[in-house]
């Protein structure tokens, strides 16, 4: 939560749109848990109904990306929060206001199986959107480049305080370039590209909907899946993962988004793609810590730093790459990262 009071123009621009007059009797606005961006939510109440108001700076927030990206979704079916008005030039948006239930909270083994089905319909919506003439951005070798950079700067270099030399610089990069050939090589869909627990939220009668998808981009066909099924807030056993893994590959044969991929370069993809995420998370995270002061970030690296090693280890004896990226990481990293205070898992 931020200290720092709403705009003043925010809620009567709200109320505004809503075809309210001017008051000074205005409903108090309570603040709403945010997310990694500078965007900042406020709750309140008009007429025995709940609204959302969102300031979103529009010198550091997509707000015409929200806009395109929320209409394709909802065009395609997948809940997402009504829009009831938007101001770009000062970055309020006003939205229905879907609750506090995120998903994540609700987890747990009895129950995940369901809720992960449910999940894979609405990913299958998603995947099937048609991105042509949408203006979207392409997950391309710069893109993914970049995200992977990440980890070297900010959480080798600046979290680590390690400082690679020229000779382990390029065999990382090495090992980056068979990350980003495997998820070049894979059909492409409507990413959302932040696919999690967090970013889903129950309402009614346990239905989905979707948040936080501003970022989305036309991509691989296993990223999202891979960040609802290795989740950097939450962790399921690894045989599990891959028959859900496996059980998403079937919905997306039976809707024709696949083509004949077999199970087992499917599962590469997959394993892949999350080695991608998780290597740029470990540097998003030092990132919000480091430049933006969001320490609580931090928790979740031991759990990001233990899926990057599954699947590291997972193929080094197939791919010399993979060995070299693990043996450097025991070596160099892995007593580093011991004296960190968040190195042991909470």
């Amino acid at each position: 939560m931020s200290a720092r009071p709403a705009p003043q123009a925010l809620l009567p621009w709200a109320l505004s749109v809503l075809g309210v007059a001017a008051s000074d009797s205005l409903p108090p606005l309570s603040v709403v848990a945010g997310d990694a961006s500078q965007r900042r939510y406020f709750r309140f109440v008009h007429a025995a109904r709940s609204y959302v108001a969102v300031e979103a700076p529009p010198a550091t927030e997509r707000n015409d990306a929200f806009l395109r990206v929320r209409a394709l979704l909802a065009d395609a079916g997948v809940k997402v929060p009504a829009l009831l008005g938007a101001d770009l030039r000062r970055g309020f948006l006003l939205l229905e206001d879907l609750g506090d239930r995120l998903l994540l909270p609700a987890l747990d083994p009895a129950v995940v199986d369901g809720y992960y089905r449910h999940a894979f319909q609405v990913l299958a919506k998603i995947a099937a959107v048609d991105t042509g003439g949408t203006g979207l951005g392409a997950y391309d070798q710069a893109l993914l480049h970049e995200e992977l950079g990440r980890f070297l700067e900010w959480f080798v270099q600046g979290l680590l305080g390690y400082a690679p030399p020229a000779a382990e610089q390029s065999m990382v990069r090495d090992f980056f370039g068979q990350l980003i050939d495997s998820a070049l090589e894979q059909p492409r869909v409507l990413v959302h590209r932040d696919f999690h627990s967090r970013n889903l939220m129950l309402f009614g009668h346990d239905e989905l909907a979707v948040i936080d998808f501003q970022d989305a981009v036309v991509g691989p066909v296993t990223y999202d899946l891979v960040s609802l099924l290795r989740d950097c807030y939450i962790q399921w056993p690894a045989a599990q993962v891959l028959e859900w893994a496996l059980a998403y590959r079937g919905v997306l044969r039976a809707r024709g988004l696949l083509g004949d991929t077999g199970e087992a370069l499917f599962l590469r993809w997959f394993d892949w793609m999350g080695l991608q995420r998780h290597i740029k998370v470990l540097g998003t995270f030092a990132r919000l810590y480091l430049r933006d002061g969001k320490s609580a970030y931090l928790e979740d690296l031991p759990r990001v730093k233990h899926y990057v090693l599954e699947i590291v280890d997972k193929y080094a004896t197939e791919a010399p790459a993979f060995a070299a990226f693990s043996a450097w990481f025991s070596l160099r990293l892995a007593p580093l990262i011991a004296q960190q205070d968040w190195s042991i898992k909470r």
